[in-house]
């Protein structure tokens, strides 16, 4: 009797341990009876739902295969100032669950279903770029095939973070990465793969964007690192998203009428110098040029110093220079109508190797009663009297300087006139130089 009860107590276990290998071989295979015509009975599923608080693995050495895929629907929004790039994926996720498996001929010819996640065990694959708290809709399903594979297709809103680069706004190229990867399982537990040809994914996704929002889609590449958190080792894919920016807006909006503006003030040098309403007509450019700029700041970029904002602080300093030179070329016409101080040697060097002998010469008219004098300043407007600088002769020094003796009275007046001219020449030809600059880069940043 008394080694009675360890015999019975063995019995029972061995009868036990044999009752559960007899039935291994059916122990995940759904019963049919669940299926008829009204729907499938959530009994039939039960004891595959009761397992979703962990991995669906028969064996726990063995990693789970998890293929990730997605779709780039849109691209909702590019922060430079913040470095975030927001976009709308829709996310596959494809894995095995050996709990679930039917006959699909004899379960009324049913070989996929729709259950709710809630049911199921997720794998957590997340953007480790992201930001943001992923905000799926409640109440999704994933299909699951008699074989025991599960879909699960999922949108996601995925605000995560982008090296930016705006030096060439708005002809600029970004290149954003996207990882997916598991938050907590090791490349122990879980592997990720693809079941999709990247090109698919990548004419899919383009054909999707191509007509939504400011930006279009590229390419989309793809790499497998291996991501070492101290001593553990997580698999992960890197989809490398390329996109472009369509400038025509900004160069409608921005290029042409600063253009417009510039050539304008390019123009205005057509203009005599001596006319007094050169200056007042800069000035208004100048003007209506700060208020241009003050309605499209919104259309620049927040942060950095984009290749177009460079272009704008150009054009505003040559109109502030091309203004202040009209009137520094004013205050030397009157000083040269009225007292015209000596030239500096240099600047008669440099106009004589500018111009010739005869341009720096005045054209002497002889008259009568007044032999050897030139042309007075009394062509010039604001001039007071010619007899001011009537009977003067010509000094040794100046005329040694010139090379036109007799014409010392209007030597000093000609030769700051024909400074201004020269300055005035200069000038437009620099506008000039920047205008065609600046259309032949727009043509060459709009064709690559």
């Amino acid at each position: 009797m008394e080694g009675g009860w360890p015999f019975r107590g063995g019995f029972l276990l061995c009868f036990t341990i044999s009752l559960l290998l007899q039935g291994r071989g059916d122990a995940f295979t759904i019963n049919c009876s669940g299926f008829d015509q009204h729907g499938v009975d959530p009994a039939a599923f039960q004891a595959v739902f009761d397992r979703k608080a962990f991995r669906p693995v028969t064996n726990f050495s063995v990693p789970t295969h998890v293929n990730v895929s997605f779709i780039l629907s849109a691209i909702l929004e590019v922060d430079a100032q913040l470095q975030l790039l927001t976009s709308l994926l829709w996310v596959t996720m494809m894995w095995d669950n050996p709990f679930i498996s039917w006959n699909p001929e004899e379960c009324i010819s049913s070989n996929k279903l729709s259950v709710l996640v809630e049911n199921l065990w997720l794998p957590d694959i997340l953007v480790m770029e992201s930001v943001d708290v992923d905000r799926a809709p409640p109440g999704l399903n994933a299909y699951v095939s008699s074989e025991g594979r599960i879909q699960y297709d999922r949108p996601m809103k995925v605000t995560s973070i982008c090296n930016l680069d705006i030096f060439y706004f708005p002809f600029d190229q970004q290149n954003c990465t996207l990882t997916f990867s598991s938050f907590l399982h090791t490349v122990d537990s879980m592997i990720l793969g693809m079941d999709k040809e990247l090109g698919m994914i990548t004419d899919t996704s383009r054909n999707v964007v191509q007509t939504q929002g400011e930006w279009e889609l590229l390419d989309i590449n793809k790499a497998t690192p291996k991501m070492q958190m101290g001593s553990n080792l997580y698999d992960q894919i890197m989809f490398y998203v390329a996109i472009r920016r369509r400038p025509t807006f900004y160069i409608i909006n921005l290029l042409v009428p600063s253009s417009f503006l510039v050539a304008i003030d390019a123009l205005s040098f057509y203009l005599p110098a001596e006319s007094e309403n050169r200056a007042p007509f800069k000035i208004t450019l100048l003007l209506g040029y700060n208020v241009f700029l003050l309605m499209m700041n919104d259309l620049l970029p927040a942060s950095g110093t984009p290749l177009i904002s460079v272009y704008l602080a150009l054009c505003l300093s040559l109109m502030v220079v091309s203004l202040l030179e009209t009137i520094f070329i004013t205050y030397l016409l009157h000083l040269a109508a009225t007292q015209p101080p000596p030239l500096p040697r240099w600047l008669h060097t440099l106009l004589l190797h500018r111009t010739s002998p005869r341009k720096c010469c005045p054209v002497v008219a002889p008259q009568r009663g007044n032999s050897g004098q030139g042309l007075g300043p009394a062509h010039l407007p604001g001039t007071k009297e010619p007899v001011e600088l009537v009977g003067k002769g010509p000094g040794p020094r100046e005329a040694e300087l010139s090379g036109c003796p007799g014409s010392a009275s209007t030597l000093p007046m000609r030769l700051w006139v024909q400074c201004s001219h020269m300055m005035d020449s200069l000038l437009f030809r620099l506008y000039l130089l920047f205008l065609a600059t600046s259309i032949t880069t727009v043509i060459v940043l709009w064709n690559t």
